[in-house]
């Protein structure tokens, strides 16, 4: 496929829009839909999506979280019970307004997200701070109908995510919540994705519509700009009030309850293919790929059923993964190699007439391209191996570029000068201000992206205004 239509023909490090979009094309793990701004997700990446989705659920139960559904439809007049939801929400809202040929007597709203729906029942769930922590999540699609710049499963129109919410009897067990999860968003983007974030907390005009406090998980892409992955929000009483979720604690009193929500999105299928793929097509970890190991057999007419046979028994010591034998007799061995390469398949054995009479088979890595003979008894154990090997080296590569990526910028003219001939990220003093945010944002047509955790206080003055900053905001040009 390689130097054909059917293979990549946009270079990663020169026309990077075009070439992400041939990569998720070509390499069948998506497809446009009819409808503008949503997603087609097809077996190869649909596969991606059920292993997050397993991995992130077995995760969340683990931790106490039960999964429940609510519908899709939300009647207008719950989003207006909570002034601040409706105010993030109203440009996104997509409505039903007619059913077959009759309007309807109230708009429904296609979910953006569920808070109005879920809050209005659940408060009826409620009574006694015995009925408390409830920690709830479902997994579902939410549709927000505008935006302003599309990006192929990046930013679409349609998603699916996971939608948790949980509700607790005080301040300090909805705060310890946030570590549990974000530590689980952590583990699935890096132990599995591959790719590695910054974890911090979002500016106060970057916080969620209703929300008190939001952190969230910073990527940076190939093209220099920053998207946000994960995301916890710590919504305090607010909902509660404005849908009067109230219990009697342990002293006989009423109280309003706490709450949190948080989320994953299909939108990190988009980030590790653009973070890992490459000229030759799709790059996948090997811990989300559909297809872990590719067995090819390589055959001429003397040789086809000895080799193909042998071949067969060969699957039996790969049963561990998720394995596929490519017995397809209409293409060559080469065409096989270049559509499995396209496809991003981690590991390809290449088993022909040489390789039988010698006992053994040939492990080909996607990420390295690198090739070494095995024998058939150890095939088993030495795919493993290199399985855990090209897991292991996409995440160094993807923290290699992110810790290469990241600058650090000591004024305003710094951080303009950096940002326009280097891109990435950049490292720079925030004293909190609004005003100084906005400072920032109009210099270099970035913006405050989060302030990461786990900083040690340091001495330094805002990039802005030259009061105090004692720790590091992280800001870049994003999605």
């Amino acid at each position: 496929m390689s130097g054909t239509q059917e293979g990549i023909t946009a270079k990663k490090s020169e026309n990077f829009d075009e070439w992400y979009t041939q990569v998720i094309l070509k390499s069948e793990i998506a497809d446009y839909s009819p409808v503008s701004g949503c997603v087609v997700y097809r077996p190869l990446g649909y596969a991606i999506w059920e292993c997050i989705q397993r991995e992130t659920d077995a995760l969340f139960k683990k931790d106490g979280v039960e999964n429940t559904y609510f519908p899709l439809f939300i009647p207008e007049r719950l989003l207006k019970k909570e002034a601040e939801h409706v105010e993030g929400f109203a440009p996104e809202v997509a409505w039903v307004t007619e059913a077959g040929n009759s309007k309807m007597e109230e708009r429904l709203a296609i979910r953006p997200t569920s808070e109005s729906m879920m809050y209005e029942v659940v408060s009826r769930w409620i009574r006694s701070w015995r009925d408390l922590p409830m920690r709830l999540n479902q997994w579902n699609n939410v549709v927000r109908w505008e935006f302003k710049n599309p990006a192929f499963i990046l930013r679409s129109r349609e998603f699916l995510w996971n939608e948790g919410h949980s509700l607790f009897a005080t301040r300090e067990e909805a705060d310890a919540e946030r570590g549990r999860i974000m530590e689980i968003y952590r583990k699935i983007t890096e132990e599995y994705l591959a790719i590695p974030g910054y974890l911090g907390r979002k500016s106060k005009s970057e916080t969620f519509a209703g929300a008190e406090g939001t952190y969230s998980i910073e990527h940076l892409l190939p093209d220099g700009k920053a998207i946000q992955g994960p995301d916890w929000h710590s919504d305090g009483q607010n909902f509660a009030k404005a849908f009067n979720i109230m219990f009697i604690d342990d002293k006989g009193n009423k109280q309003y309850a706490y709450q949190n929500t948080w989320a994953i999105t299909t939108r990190e299928i988009g980030v590790m293919l653009a973070t890992h793929s490459d000229d030759k097509g799709a790059v996948v970890p090997p811990k989300l790929a559909a297809v872990q190991v590719v067995v090819v057999p390589i055959v001429n007419d003397e040789s086809k059923e000895a080799v193909l046979a042998e071949a067969r028994k060969l699957m039996g010591h790969l049963t561990a993964f998720r394995a596929r034998l490519d017995d397809r007799d209409n293409l060559t061995p080469g065409r096989k190699f270049n559509e499995w390469e396209l496809k991003g398949v981690p590991l390809r054995v290449e088993f022909g007439p040489r390789d039988m009479k010698g006992g053994q088979a040939v492990l080909v890595r996607r990420d390295t391209g690198a090739k070494r003979a095995v024998k058939l008894a150890d095939i088993g154990a030495e795919a493993s191996k290199e399985l855990e090997a090209i897991q292991a080296n996409l995440f160094k590569r993807a923290s290699d570029f992110l810790a290469a990526s990241t600058r650090d910028a000591g004024s305003l003219d710094e951080l303009k000068k950096i940002l326009s001939e280097k891109g990435g990220l950049l490292r720079v003093r925030w004293c909190g201000d609004a005003a100084c945010e906005t400072k920032l944002k109009e210099a270099a047509g970035g913006k405050v992206l989060n302030v990461p955790l786990g900083q040690a206080p340091s001495k330094g003055s805002c990039a802005a205004c030259g009061r105090d900053a004692p720790t590091f905001a992280l800001y870049g040009r994003s999605y």
